[in-house]
């Protein structure tokens, strides 16, 4: 395990050597199979959702939302179905107009049963009225972030952490940079390519809108240099923007998580402790920030994002513009179906996505991406005693000492696991992903840290 002080040089040596090599990086990580060409020419295409649509109320970090709507009611496209319970929560809006069918628990992609409104469409599409905002740039902070608020955004890249809270700092004028998410280091996944490419404009956009709440702030845009276009087009875009700059990033995962791209970006350091504005930063993904420019420019909810059905087992892997409460059943269905039953299905990226067992689960603002493989290769394996060869020590992003940290969680050792900074995890599976034991070392720290963290919770209670 590192000291703070070796820690610290560490970051400083290496991350002074990545600049001169002319990428930004962080100290670790690792460089699984890409798989993005399945679906990063596949251009985005939307599909109208068939029969009922769920929307479970917990589509975000805290409370879940509470229903405004009954069984019975009619409702439009638009409108809303859930307000937010409490400061840390978000409203949920109806993504076409029919009827409340039920209110109901469903399962999500993480295996849930989370209550739902069930709505039958009635494929009319009959739409509420949105306030367009002419000239953006005449509204003020508390305007913005209210519409944003209204809105139902949040943290789409996966976090679902409600955006009006993120924008909303103790202390703005402390806010040095906007970074806007463009790594999608995760396997396969290529959804955030496709919106840098032909949504560019409006992304640009959505940035400025959100620079507009902060005065001493510059946008830095981050993406992997495995996505030339993506970083040509938005460099050509924004080369008369003294306030924006597009960041070449080194193609490593995970390079896109927000600690490793805080670093990589502007060389500042963050724990689990610390929120991004502490080092001054607010982060946040492609997909959030056209949300934001469509909730302040346009007065829409969020309603529509984009989802990659990509993997072996699909016929075509494409990029869909799809409705929330959409099935993932539709979506696979749209991609031609399976060349042949796949033997594992992963909702998000297959680092740290969800395994799902059946495509009879809704789509939400956080949860997009499937990723279906015709052969479940980790299946194969059985894991063996820990060697101790030291490779998950040095793939480690957080600089900790998973093979440690699992030993500890096996033996249920809370004490020394805390006191060896298993709270530090940010469970990318690099350390699975290497073990040549072929051992579950992420999902015991994991599982450990959610253990810890009840007791806690539990205790301050």
């Amino acid at each position: 395990m590192l000291s703070c002080e070796s820690y610290d040089f560490a970051q400083n040596y290496f991350g002074k050597w990545g600049t001169k090599m002319g990428l930004k990086t962080f100290i670790g990580g690792v460089h699984p199979f890409e798989g993005k060409e399945l679906a990063k020419d596949a251009p985005i295409k939307e599909v109208l959702p068939k029969g009922e649509l769920v929307y479970p109320l917990s589509q975000h970090i805290g409370n879940p939302a509470i229903p405004v709507v009954g069984v019975g009611d009619t409702v439009l496209k638009g409108q809303k179905i859930a307000e937010a319970d409490g400061f840390v929560s978000a409203p949920i809006h109806a993504s076409v107009s029919g009827t409340v069918k039920a209110i109901e628990p469903r399962r999500v992609a993480t295996g849930d049963m989370v209550n739902a409104i069930i709505i039958e469409n009635d494929g009319l599409y009959n739409e509420v009225s949105y306030e367009e905002v002419e000239d953006v740039t005449t509204l003020t902070r508390e305007v913005i972030i209210n519409k944003v608020k209204e809105a139902g955004v949040v943290g789409m890249g996966g976090a679902g952490f409600p955006t009006y809270v993120k924008l909303s700092p103790k202390e703005p004028e402390k806010i040095e940079y906007i970074i806007a998410n463009g790594a999608e280091c995760e396997p396969y996944l290529t959804t955030d390519y496709r919106r840098m490419l032909e949504d560019s404009e409006r992304l640009i956009a959505g940035i400025k809108i959100i620079l507009q709440l902060f005065d001493n702030a510059k946008a830095l845009i981050g993406i992997e240099n495995n996505k030339p276009e993506a970083i040509a087009k938005l460099k050509e875009l924004t080369k008369n923007e003294p306030r924006i700059e597009v960041v070449e990033l080194k193609t490593k995962y995970p390079q896109g998580g927000e600690r490793q791209l805080i670093y990589a970006c502007t060389g500042r350091a963050i724990n689990s402790k610390m929120l991004p504005a502490d080092a001054g930063c607010i982060v946040d993904n492609i997909e959030t920030i056209l949300a934001v420019y469509d909730a302040v420019k346009s007065g829409k909810p969020v309603m529509k994002r984009v989802a990659c059905i990509s993997g072996d087992a699909v016929v075509q892997p494409s990029n869909f513009l799809y409705s929330i409460g959409t099935s993932y059943a539709q979506l696979v269905d749209e991609a031609g179906g399976f060349k042949a039953n796949p033997q594992k299905i992963i909702s998000g990226g297959p680092m740290m996505g969800f395994p799902v067992f059946t495509l009879d689960i809704p789509t939400t603002k956080i949860n997009s991406d499937l990723i279906c493989f015709l052969k479940d290769e980790v299946a194969e394996y059985e894991p063996i005693n820990c060697m101790n060869c030291g490779r998950c020590v040095d793939v480690c992003p957080e600089n900790l000492v998973p093979n440690r940290l699992a030993r500890f969680a096996a033996k249920g050792l809370k004490e020394e696991f805390e006191k060896w900074h298993g709270l530090e995890c940010i469970e990318c599976g690099s350390c699975s992903y290497v073990c040549p034991s072929r051992r579950y070392v992420a999902q015991s720290i994991k599982t450990m840290k959610k253990q810890v963290l009840a007791e806690k919770r539990k205790q301050n209670s």
